[in-house]
């Protein structure tokens, strides 16, 4: 047996991916796999899943940004830019968060992020529902001394806490939606984070 759950223990960062593509279109996506793999020379890995624009267009370009996220990031940073795909909104449109062009021309967060890392894609891996891309930091900077968000601290602190009183169903371990019937379809997809139903727990 295998529980998904588990996975929630390992201490994982979270990170703003962030690429451009080569029309100019900005987009990003939350992530949480940035490992650094050598000190010299400077190299990073970042898994990405296949499925997102994201990947589509460091796969086109080559080039991405890390911004480190911080404890201080609010829930609707995760919601515009993890619950949503890139190929049908353009995640930046009204975006008021303050961000800036690194030195690659991508953006960058200024606010709810203490360091930036920008990276050039040496080698790429495929592993079915993601892509390990092996990359060179091209730039790197701190920008505040704030704290790095950890996922841990996200789900406990940050992520809303689903209103399961009295309701019968499933809730989804990444968002909180609650599914109310059964049982839950063995194919259903989260509407707000579009996690499987692998995701979800029965309410008790």
């Amino acid at each position: 047996m295998i529980e998904d759950k588990a996975f929630f223990k390992i201490s994982y960062g979270l990170y703003l991916l962030t690429a451009r593509d080569t029309n100019g279109r900005d987009n990003g996506s939350i992530n949480n796999t940035v490992v650094m793999l050598t000190d010299q020379p400077k190299r990073i890995t970042v898994n990405v899943s296949r499925d997102t624009y994201t990947n589509e267009i460091i796969k086109r370009t080559g080039l991405f940004n890390v911004s480190v996220l911080t404890e201080s990031v609010p829930f609707e940073l995760f919601k515009r830019f993890g619950y949503q795909s890139g190929r049908t909104v353009d995640k930046f449109e009204g975006f008021t968060t303050p961000t800036e062009r690194a030195e690659n021309g991508i953006l960058y967060l200024k606010d709810y992020s203490n360091a930036l890392i920008s990276a050039k894609v040496s080698d790429a891996h495929d592993y079915g529902t993601h892509t390990l891309f092996v990359a060179e930091v091209t730039e790197a900077k701190v920008l505040n001394d704030q704290p790095s968000v950890t996922y841990c601290y996200y789900s406990s602190n940050i992520k809303p806490k689903a209103n399961t009183a009295g309701k019968k169903g499933y809730v989804c371990t990444v968002c909180g939606y609650i599914y109310e019937g059964e049982p839950l379809p063995e194919d259903f997809i989260c509407p707000i984070c579009k996690h499987p139903a692998s995701a979800f727990v029965k309410l008790q």
